[in-house]
């Protein structure tokens, strides 16, 4: 194999990554598959759309933050996409190809994506199963905390009287707002990344004396982003969405923190299982918060 080359991401470089991407999730989906789960499959098409147009969008906002490692021959082997927000580093996708470990790819690519989070006082990013991964967070100074899911087919006949009222569809005007839960919740705003997760998502809101709080639902309705005011604009918000969703549902990210999720999706017949890590720098678990995978 020849040396291996590091350099900044371009636009035209999105649909290779996309693509090592899918392939180096599916090869660990199918290395840490257990049989109580649905066989792992390629990302489907509309899943592909969207994960391009985000990581052009984080060409656009932070392009110090996004690099790729390729073979002399030009094949890309490996990248990493960072943001920044509001002092906030966040790692958004980090892969090397199959086959390619122990070239140390992946720690060259992820110390150059760390140097967008120089100034930043914490850092966030949602991280596999995949132990080698993990030792690396740990050796750039995250703390892992366990996320758990919440999956399967909602007994309707568990979901509250009235679930649904004060709730509204979410539109621009509302980013605001948004922004204000951001940071209480987890000390930054999601700032430019909202217009682009009102393009991509449902997004529905709650604003009342009692409580403010806001949601991202994907197409097939089910929560993918969650931020309130208190446990109680909480618990309403992700029944409303259980609510309005389909018959077999998922919900993500949930960590030892979100136990009025577990409290939520647990009534609602939900199966609770364990599913990454959380991994922080700075700052502690978001409590009335579940985090996007990807924009955290």
């Amino acid at each position: 194999m020849g040396e291996v080359l590091f350099r900044p991401m371009q636009p035209d470089d999105v649909p290779a990554a996309e693509r090592l991407s899918d392939e180096a999730f599916l090869e660990l989906d199918q290395r840490v598959y257990r049989r109580d789960q649905a066989d792992p499959e390629p990302r489907a098409e509309a899943h592909r759309a969207g994960w391009i147009e985000r990581t052009r969008h984080f060409l656009v906002t932070d392009a110090a933050g996004c690099w790729i490692a390729e073979d002399t021959d030009g094949s890309m082997v490996g990248f990493a996409t960072s943001i920044r927000r509001e002092g906030t580093w966040i790692l958004a996708t980090y892969a090397v190809r199959p086959g390619q470990q122990g070239r140390g790819v992946g720690k060259q690519v992820l110390d150059l994506a760390l140097t967008h989070s120089r100034g930043c006082l914490q850092g966030m990013l949602s991280a596999s199963d995949d132990p080698r991964a993990v030792r690396r967070y740990l050796l750039a100074g995250f703390r892992m905390h366990p996320q758990m899911r919440l999956a399967g087919t909602v007994d309707r006949s568990a979901i509250p009287a009235g679930t649904g009222s004060r709730i509204r569809e979410g539109t621009a005007a509302d980013t605001d707002l948004m922004d204000s839960l951001d940071r209480r919740a987890r000390g930054a705003g999601h700032g430019p990344d909202h217009p682009l997760m009102q393009r991509q998502l449902r997004p529905i809101v709650t604003d009342s004396p009692t409580g403010s709080g806001y949601a991202y639902l994907d197409p097939g309705g089910s929560v993918v982003l969650l931020a309130a005011e208190n446990r109680r604009t909480a618990e309403r918000l992700l029944w409303a969405a259980i609510a309005d969703g389909p018959a077999e549902q998922s919900i993500g990210h949930v960590t030892a923190a979100n136990d009025w999720a577990i409290t939520v999706g647990t009534a609602a017949r939900l199966e609770l299982r364990t599913s990454g890590f959380l991994a922080l720098r700075g700052l502690k678990p978001p409590t009335t918060y579940l985090h996007h995978g990807a924009l955290l």
